[in-house]
């Protein structure tokens, strides 16, 4: 199985932690969904075929599965399954998908890039 990270700093849990995440407040009739420290949430979607999406936003965005959602069919699907040249199992190598996916992720109304 394959996963793609979008946005993977700051995923690490402390022990803290770790009780929410098996707690039945995060599981849904859909499954697993997002679980949130006091500092981000974390989004997870996975497709039927068993390919995972996860994402972090800060704690206002209370869901975003249709976003994961449209990254998956809208994008990875058009940029990298379609794609002959990208072989699927290993790195994703795809400009066109990068620059799409970060012009996505930009128009999203909750984005907001933080200064370094």
């Amino acid at each position: 199985m394959e996963t793609v990270c979008f946005i993977a700093s700051g995923t690490g849990r402390s022990r803290r932690e770790s009780p929410r995440m098996s707690s039945p407040s995060v599981l849904r009739k859909d499954g697993f969904l997002s679980f949130q420290t006091s500092k981000y949430r974390l989004h997870y979607y996975e497709t039927p075929s068993g390919l995972k999406f996860v994402m972090n936003t800060d704690l206002s965005v209370s869901n975003a599965r249709e976003t994961l959602q449209h990254i998956y069919s809208n994008l990875y699907v058009e940029y990298i399954v379609k794609n002959p040249v990208c072989v699927l199992g290993h790195n994703l190598d795809s400009e066109l998908f990068s620059s799409r996916l970060d012009a996505f992720i930009r128009a999203l109304p909750y984005y907001s890039p933080r200064a370094a």
